[in-house]
């Protein structure tokens, strides 16, 4: 019989776990990434500038998804803390671009840790499930997002709804 043990710190579960935020996150970006370089229309052709309105409260971040047409659940789906890289790959520039043509651009935050609030959008045209809305959130107030699909051939676009 052969045993094997080792001990695991709460810090250590923790890097873990945000290294695996991190990969699926970047894998969304890829995906937008990859649509893009396929010539889908992944991209929203012009969006509507973003302000930077007051996302504190849950009510706030739903207001604020409601001002582009999306309807969603009450409740986040998901609350994550995320840290915008210190420099950005090819991947993030991409995500950088659709942040940009919506009036944010990220690289203002980068090395700083923000808050990522998902939501589940229920009035998608054409897609009864399967998509998202990811409002970035610094200091309280709306710095960034996307609208995305978690499906395996998905999309990602501003906040705009798409007129393709």
């Amino acid at each position: 019989m052969f045993t094997v043990s080792f001990r695991v710190t709460k810090k250590q579960v923790a890097a873990a776990a945000a290294v695996f935020v991190l990969a699926l996150a970047g894998g969304i970006w890829a995906q937008a990434a990859l649509s893009e370089l396929r010539g889908d229309p992944a991209q929203a052709p012009a969006e509507a500038k973003v302000e930077k309105v007051a996302a504190k409260t849950n009510e706030q971040r739903i207001s604020f998804l409601e001002t582009f047409g999306w309807e969603v659940e009450g409740e986040e789906d998901e609350i994550v803390e995320v840290k915008i890289p210190q420099e950005f790959d090819d991947v993030f520039e991409k995500y950088n671009e659709i942040q940009k043509q919506q009036g944010c651009d990220l690289s203002k935050y980068a090395g700083k840790r923000c808050k990522r609030y998902t939501y589940v959008i229920e009035n998608y045209p054409g897609q009864a499930e399967g998509v998202r809305a990811n409002i970035l959130v610094y200091k309280n107030k709306v710095i960034g997002g996307d609208v995305c699909s978690v499906e395996l051939d998905g999309f990602m676009h501003g906040f705009a709804q798409r007129t393709d």
